[in-house]
């Protein structure tokens, strides 16, 4: 709980951070186009923001970007091929420190209660985590069944039975109630704890002005001389955040690894950092093959992880507990990577955001995935003007059609969905066929590490799973990332790319 509180109130602080330098009516420079002051009425009032750079959402610490080898670190066991080593490089993202915990998505059912309970109780049932996962013939888990969810005694454990679809919708929650948070610690909007069905905070129809709430004392002031004075925030204004969502299994792998701990100068403000990795690791850890703290102390012989060591040892003998939980462990227990992530091997396997393949080095070399299904930015009625939000206060979606596909060139294969793009299913030697000949189809989606039930073999962050997107585990669980915006060193006082002498300054300064 300690440690709940601190990531919120240092959300606060990043949250007043923004009001003291986004919200200065003083101008931010001139137009090197125009020549015309931003932020000035008198001159159009295009309103350009005193940006001090992304801060870090709630839960979230931050992993910087960089090349990796993707793909095994050890022998292909299962003889599935599904991991070939290659070379791929990723974005700097923010990710959840700890798996997301049955507190967390206890909160998120109460909220989906309290607005759509009346109305719409179908809505919560949808979200509730699969507790009969826990069921095993010839086994007795009847209370993991009524209580792991449920229980305070385990509160700060990761939550299972949640599938990949809920998990993305708890995903689209959580953007919403941060940002909503944001806005009301600056006093751009009173707290409303009354919201129900379509009268909810949503973070596209505030920015699209289809949610006004109960204005607060700060209220934006509109610059636009031909405006009513005052409106609601957009993203240009700097304020709120991106959308948390799934890791890619790019991003997961990455982030496991934490392969920034074998870089043996890496940046600091005083020195520029050498492009270079000593080791690669095979676990999260870091030492190539060990899963026991090896220092000559307290903690020697303590086990990195939450694993299964053999057949019938879950957590070893009475008085010597090996890892010390039969089950999962708490979400902050166990040996966290070089990133400050705990349980990127171990505890709880979890969701990324992929469409299984097993021709995964295919896939491009930057910023990989699979499972790109377009829609278009937003739904456009006949007069032109947005659709009106639905019932549940969202805004309604499409994917995009194939004619407007085909008049985009920078698009491959002329089709809106490309879960199965390239994917070797049928090639002039052989086909697949997935998803009618196996369970292999576009609703196949990967889960990646080691949970409590698993040997050490699926610890290795390279190797991968897969499970149907409405299926549940009792040893599958999920963490959500966020995509970092700007300069990818996470210095806000640092802007992307080089620069050699006065190069540096500000566009417009």
């Amino acid at each position: 709980m300690k440690r709940s509180l601190i990531g919120v109130s240092m959300l606060c602080i990043g949250a007043a951070t923004f009001l003291s330098a986004c919200s200065s009516k003083k101008s931010v420079g001139v137009s090197q186009t125009t020549g015309w002051d931003y932020n000035d009425p008198r001159l159009g009032g295009f309103d350009v923001a005193n940006y001090p750079g992304q801060q870090t959402g709630p839960g979230l610490t931050f992993v910087e970007g960089g090349r990796f080898t993707m793909g095994q670190t050890e022998e292909d066991l299962v003889m599935e091929r599904n991991n070939e080593p290659h070379t791929v490089s990723v974005s700097s993202f923010y990710m959840d420190e700890t798996e997301v915990a049955n507190v967390h998505y206890r909160e998120y059912l109460f909220w989906l209660g309290r607005t759509y309970g009346s109305d719409y109780p179908e809505i919560m049932v949808k979200a509730l985590p699969d507790t009969t996962t826990w069921r095993k013939a010839l086994s007795y888990n009847e209370p993991l069944v009524q209580y792991y969810l449920r229980h305070a005694a385990y509160d700060y454990y990761p939550v299972v039975g949640v599938s990949w679809n809920q998990a993305n919708e708890f995903a689209k929650w959580r953007t919403d109630r941060v940002n909503e948070y944001i806005l009301i610690k600056n006093g751009f909007l009173k707290r409303n704890a009354n919201q129900v069905n379509e009268d909810v905070f949503n973070t596209e129809t505030y920015v699209y002005g289809q949610y006004e709430g109960t204005p607060g004392r700060s209220r934006k002031r509109d610059l636009d001389p031909q405006s009513s004075g005052r409106r609601n925030l957009t993203y240009s204004d700097g304020y709120l955040l991106p959308s948390y969502r799934l890791p890619t299994e790019a991003e997961w792998e990455y982030a496991a690894y934490g392969n920034i701990g074998n870089n043996p100068e890496p940046e600091t403000k005083r020195r520029r950092g050498e492009e270079v990795i000593t080791d690669r690791n095979v676990y999260p850890w870091g030492d190539a093959y060990t899963t026991r703290y090896g220092l000559r102390n307290s903690y020697q012989g303590e086990f990195f992880g939450n694993f299964k060591r053999g057949k019938g040892d879950a957590m070893g003998l009475a008085g010597g507990l090996n890892d010390n939980a039969d089950i999962p462990g708490p979400v902050y227990s166990y040996m966290p990577n070089s990133y400050g992530l705990y349980n990127m091997a171990g505890n709880v396997s979890e969701w990324v955001m992929d469409t299984y393949r097993p021709a995964a080095e295919n896939l491009n070399d930057f910023r990989p995935f699979r499972g790109n299904v377009y829609e278009a930015h937003k739904r456009i009625a006949e007069d032109y003007t947005l659709e009106e939000k639905d019932s549940l206060g969202h805004l309604p979606t499409r994917v995009m059609t194939a004619e407007e596909m085909a008049a985009k060139e920078q698009f491959d294969g002329n089709t809106t969905d490309l879960r199965d793009y390239q994917d070797g299913d049928s090639s002039s030697q052989f086909s697949y066929n997935y998803g009618t000949n196996t369970l292999v189809s576009n609703n196949a989606k990967v889960y990646k590490g080691a949970s409590w039930n698993d040997r050490a073999y699926w610890m290795s962050p390279g190797t991968r799973r897969y499970m149907q997107a409405n299926q549940s585990s009792s040893s599958v669980g999920f963490r959500l990332v966020m995509d970092r915006l700007g300069s990818p060193n996470g210095r806000n006082d640092e802007k992307a790319g080089n620069y050699f002498g006065r190069s540096g300054r500000r566009p417009n300064k």
